[in-house]
């Protein structure tokens, strides 16, 4: 025990000016939020792939879209959504609720930098819906333990290697869609799952940390496509 408060009291002493890093899992389950699947495909995955670009696991980009007339954003509220396996269901709706809120907030926050945000559709308007189907908080002290005692990261490595999610650690999965308010034309489908890594970080004493990067990440990533679609030269590609 006096070597765990050991470790907890040096993890603070380092890790406090850092910001915790997340990674793509290798696979996610479809919730049944998008309804239709049938326009998804693999994503390519920087991460496996030499040379790849980094995408969601899922995803479908509409060929024909014409990304630089969109100059507002209509934003829906994050749904939760519990499919049959969700381990969500374990989480009191207290719970829920502000994982939906933060989704909600760092979409916003990212992408007012760039579209006017607004509540009535238009011409001009983009419409994005997301839900929050799956998220696991991390088990703080073991999270802590393993990332810092060599011999622990080891043990924990196998998991890592066959889900792309470190053990102890958080995970989230998110669904959602880009659509035209006018026509309702589908511009953009996308299915991802992210969790934490063993990286000495802020974040990892609060367990549901892991979760909080993971959409500060896909937050930051749809304003960067947003960017690269419509053509922009100054794009920033977010740190995972």
């Amino acid at each position: 025990m006096r070597r765990v408060a050991g470790l907890f009291l040096v993890c603070i002493l380092i890790g406090a000016s850092g910001c915790a890093a997340t990674q793509e899992a290798k696979s996610v389950q479809q919730s049944g939020f998008l309804g239709d699947y049938s326009l998804l495909r693999e994503g390519q995955r920087g991460v496996f792939k030499q040379g790849a670009e980094d995408q969601a696991l899922l995803l479908y980009k509409n060929p024909a879209a014409d990304w630089g007339k969109y100059k507002k954003i209509m934003l829906d509220p994050v749904s939760v959504w519990l499919g049959k396996d969700s381990q969500l269901k374990g989480v009191s709706v207290e719970d829920r609720q502000m994982l939906a809120d933060l989704f909600w907030e760092k979409l916003n926050e990212a992408l007012k930098q760039d579209y006017e945000m607004v509540k009535q559709p238009g011409p001009d308007v983009l419409r994005i819906q997301a839900a929050i189907t799956e998220g696991d908080k991390s088990w703080v002290v073991l999270d802590t333990v393993t990332s810092l005692y060599p011999a622990a990261r080891i043990l924990s490595g196998g998991k890592s290697l066959a889900t792309g999610v470190s053990s102890f650690t958080g995970a989230a999965s998110v669904e959602g869609k880009i659509t035209d308010t006018e026509t309702d034309m589908i511009l953009f489908e996308a299915v991802d799952r992210r969790g934490g890594t063993k990286s000495i970080d802020r974040g990892m004493f609060h367990s549901w940390g892991d979760v909080e990067q993971a959409y500060r990440f896909w937050a930051e990533k749809m304003r960067f496509r947003l960017c690269q679609w419509r053509g922009g030269t100054t794009c920033v590609e977010p740190k995972a």
